[in-house]
C-alpha cells in the first residue's frame, strides 16, 4: 500500500513504507480534478514496476495492481460461481447498452435486453449506480474473463402460460406502449404486449390515424381475439368491449323500410350512408334517380349531407345494406305506362334540342329522344324548326318495359290511314245473245 502525499510533474509522489516513491499519471486513472483532489492522502495499492537505487529513484503503478488484483478476483469468482447461480452484485455503471456489475472485484455486463421482459429504452428506467440487486449468471468466459449476468432470468418468462392465462375472447387491460399507423400496441402486463389494429379499434368510425384517438401512456380495455405463443404475438380488439351494432340490424331496420341517412364517404360508383353508429349502407348511383344517368356521386351529393333513402336489401352476415332514393318517390315510368298505351296520342314539352332530334318531358318527367326522322316538321334544322318549352303532340310507337324506354313520333301523328281497296264486282251484261242463252242451256243438257 502506498500513501498519496502531493502532485507533481507528470504524476503523483507517494509515500511507500516511508520511502518516497513516483506515481505516473498514466498509470492511476482518474475522471475529474475533483477525484484527484480527494486522492490525496489517501492509501492506494500499488506495484513496484522500477528501482533505481543510485538515484534513489522508485516508480509504481496503481493500474498493474488493479489488473493484479482483478486477475485474482476473477480467479476466485470464476472458481466459486458458475451458470445459474443467483448472486448478488452492486451497480458499479451504467451506459445506453447495459450496466456493469461488481459481484466481488470484477464487472459483470447486465445487457439492456436482460434487463426486463418488457420494452425499455434505457437501463435507468430499472436500475440506478449503487443499487444492491440479485442477478443470475448466464454466461462465464474463462477465457476472455467476460461474465454475463440477467436480471428478468429471476421471474417466470411471462408468454410461458399466456394461453391458459389469456383464453381468446378475455377483456383485459393495458397501457398503450407505441402508436404505428397500423394500430397501436399494449401492454397487457410486464413482457406482454398485444397489438390493436386500426379495423380493430372502433365499430362506429373508420380510423386511418390511430394516433387521433389514442395516446402513448393511455389506458384502455381490449379483448383478446387471437394468440400465437411462438410468434409471441396477440391481437387485441377495443371495439369487441361493446356490442357489434350489426347483431341487432335486423331488428331495427327492414326491407322497404324509408330511413333518413347521413353521407358519410363519395365515391365515382356511389355514397356510403350512416343509419347508425357502426352501420353504414351504400346508395348506388343507379339508385339516384329514375331517369337520369350519374357518372359521379359527387356531382349531386356532399359529403355530411341528409338524404332520404328506402332499405332495398340487408345483407347482416357480409355487413352490407343496399338503398335507394328514386324508391322514395313513385317510378314515373310504371305509372305512365299503366296509364297509356302505344298509338295514344300524348303531349310533351321540349326540353332540349340537338343536331339530330329533339328531347321531350312527358308527364311524371320521363324525358325521352325522338330523333329527326319521327318529326313531322322537315326541312331545316331542328334548333330551327322548334322551341324550348313549346307543346309538341306526338303518338306513342312502342313501349319497352325492360329497356324502359318510351318510342316516340310526331311524323305518325300526322299520317293520313290508308284506304280500304274494294273487290270490283262483276257487271252484268246489257243485253243477251242467243249464243249466251243457247250455251247456258247446252250446259244444263249435259248436267241432266
Amino acid at each position: 500500500m502506498a500513501t498519496i502525499r502531493k502532485r507533481i510533474k507528470g504524476g503523483f509522489a507517494v509515500d511507500l513504507i516511508g520511502v518516497e516513491a513516483f506515481l505516473p499519471s498514466s498509470q492511476i486513472e482518474f475522471k475529474s480534478q475533483s477525484e484527484v483532489e480527494a486522492a490525496i492522502g489517501s492509501k492506494v495499492g500499488v506495484k513496484i514496476v522500477k528501482i533505481n537505487m543510485m538515484r534513489k529513484n522508485i516508480v509504481v503503478s496503481r493500474k498493474l495492481a488493479v489488473q493484479e488484483e482483478q486477475a485474482k478476483a476473477r480467479k476466485r469468482i470464476f472458481d466459486k460461481l458458475k451458470v445459474g447461480d443467483v448472486i448478488e452484485g452492486t451497480v458499479r455503471n451504467i451506459t445506453d447498452f447495459g450496466a456493469f456489475i461488481d459481484i466481488g472485484g470484477i464487472d459483470a455486463l447486465l445487457h439492456i435486453t436482460d434487463i426486463s421482459w418488457s420494452k425499455i429504452t434505457h437501463p435507468a428506467e430499472v436500475v440506478k449506480v449503487n443499487d444492491k440487486i440479485k442477478i443470475k449468471i448466464l454466461v462465464m468466459d474463462n477465457e476472455s474473463g467476460r461474465i454475463a449476468v440477467g436480471l428478468k432470468q429471476l421471474t417466470p418468462h411471462p408468454w410461458l402460460e399466456i394461453e391458459k392465462k389469456y383464453p381468446v375472447g378475455t377483456k383485459v387491460k393495458g397501457k398503450v406502449t407505441s402508436i404505428v399507423d397500423y394500430g397501436a400496441f399494449v401492454e397487457i402486463e410486464k413482457g406482454v404486449e398485444g397489438l390493436v389494429h386500426v379495423s380493430e379499434m372502433s365499430w362506429k368510425k373508420d380510423i386511418k390515424d390511430p394516433g387521433k384517438i389514442l395516446k402513448v401512456g393511455s389506458t384502455v380495455e381490449a379483448v383478446v381475439l387471437s394468440i400465437s405463443k411462438d410468434d409471441r404475438r396477440i391481437s387485441l380488439g377495443m371495439k369487441q368491449t361493446t356490442p357489434d351494432p350489426w347483431s341487432t340490424v335486423d331488428e331495427k331496420f327492414e326491407v322497404g323500410q324509408k330511413v333518413s341517412v347521413k353521407v358519410t364517404n363519395l365515391k365515382d360508383f356511389g355514397a356510403f350512408v350512416q343509419l347508425i353508429d357502426g352501420v353504414e349502407g351504400l346508395i348506388h348511383v343507379n339508385d339516384f334517380f329514375w331517369d337520369k344517368k350519374v357518372k359521379k356521386a359527387s356531382d349531386y351529393l356532399k359529403k355530411g349531407q341528409t338524404v332520404e333513402a328506402v332499405i332495398r336489401s340487408i345483407e347482416r352476415k357480409n355487413r352490407r345494406i343496399s338503398l335507394s332514393i328514386k324508391h322514395t318517390k313513385e317510378d314515373p315510368f310504371t305509372k305512365f305506362t299503366e296509364e297509356h298505351t302505344e298509338s295514344e296520342k300524348v303531349i310533351g314539352k321540349v326540353s332540349d334540342i340537338l343536331p339530330k332530334g329533339i328531347r321531350l318531358i312527358l308527364e311524371g318527367g320521363i324525358e325521352e329522344f325522338i330523333p329527326a326522322n319521327y318529326l313531322a316538321r322537315r326541312g331545316k334544322k331542328p334548333k330551327d324548326l322548334y322551341e324550348l318549352g313549346e307543346e309538341v303532340e306526338v303518338i306513342i310507337r312502342k313501349i319497352n318495359p325492360r329497356l324502359r324506354r318510351i318510342i316516340l313520333s310526331e311524323k305518325d301523328l300526322h299520317k293520313q290511314p290508308p284506304k280500304r281497296k274494294e273487290t270490283p264486282k262483276p257487271k252484268a251484261p246489257d243485253k243477251f245473245t242467243i249464243g249466251d242463252i243457247l250455251g247456258s242451256q247446252n250446259a244444263f243438257d249435259k248436267k241432266e
